[in-house]
């Protein structure tokens, strides 16, 4: 029996034992299932400013969790080692949530304020997410989520009361591009819409030479956002060649700073990263 999995856009239709675009959800008895629930690549005691987040809890650190998976297919993903793998292609070690926020706990000494889900798309494994995030607030800890915005709202709207902040990728402002790498632009113009209603939010776009580097399309992008919030900071960062983008060199410098001169005009918060 196929089963729909209905955490993002794609709508996988999956036969039993079949895993989803993602990589990281399957049919199981007939029930959609996290397969990387609790199944860690990465973990880190980060700066809070390399989510990148830079007008949430300045100066402080957090713990960095990821797992494998995604629901996109950037052929320029600076995280491809976990972000294009299964479960099988890849080392992970198990973390059930209550000892992730023992950790979590642990680091407040180190000057930790909570759990940051990030390094690959962590909505992928909505489950552990949640989980996490319930438990951590019990506790007084904070939640920051990383991702690409590339999620149902039906989910996002139930993750939300638990969340303390997010940064969402909004990596171009074509649907061309958005075609180009799997998802879809409206759904994450709808997420971070509905985000910044709830919690803190910043927006991320690498800019990569070529594709959505044109001062008409930072325009654009920044004009939309500020018709959301002129308060919310957007990171405008600079590509560097990786995984099945290595044709072309990193972003010029002077195309970031002329591409957030650009989004200032609209924005009252704009940062350059990778710079």
């Amino acid at each position: 029996m196929k089963t729909v999995c209905e955490v993002c856009p794609h709508f996988c239709n999956l036969q039993e034992g079949q895993t989803g675009f993602c990589r990281a959800r399957s049919n199981e008895g007939g029930k959609i299932v996290c397969k990387n629930y609790g199944r860690l690549t990465a973990l880190a005691l980060d700066p809070i400013e390399k989510k990148p987040l830079q007008r949430f809890y300045p100066g402080s650190r957090i713990l960095s969790v990821g797992s494998y998976g995604c629901n996109l297919r950037c052929s320029f993903c600076q995280n491809c080692e976990i972000s294009m793998a299964d479960g099988e292609q890849i080392e992970t070690v198990e973390v059930s949530p209550a000892v992730l926020v023992g950790k979590a706990l642990e680091l407040l000494p180190r000057g930790n304020i909570g759990i940051a889900y990030t390094y690959n798309e962590p909505l992928v494994g909505y489950e552990y997410v949640r989980d996490c995030a319930k438990l951590a607030k019990e506790h007084g800890l904070k939640n920051v989520v990383v991702t690409n915005g590339n999620i149902n709202e039906k989910p996002l709207q139930a993750l939300l009361p638990d969340i303390d902040a997010m940064n969402i990728d909004l990596k171009g402002f074509t649907e061309r591009f958005y075609t180009a790498i799997g998802g879809d632009l409206e759904t994450v113009k709808r997420s971070i819409q509905i985000a910044a209603e709830r919690c803190h939010v910043e927006v991320t776009t690498l800019v990569i030479p070529g594709e959505n580097d044109s001062v008409e399309e930072m325009d654009a992008l920044s004009r939309w956002l500020a018709g959301v919030s002129p308060e919310i900071p957007l990171h405008v960062s600079r590509f560097f060649p990786r995984w099945r983008m290595t044709d072309r060199g990193p972003t010029p410098v002077e195309t970031i700073d002329c591409l957030a001169e650009t989004a200032r005009k609209n924005l009252r918060y704009v940062y350059k990263g990778n710079c």
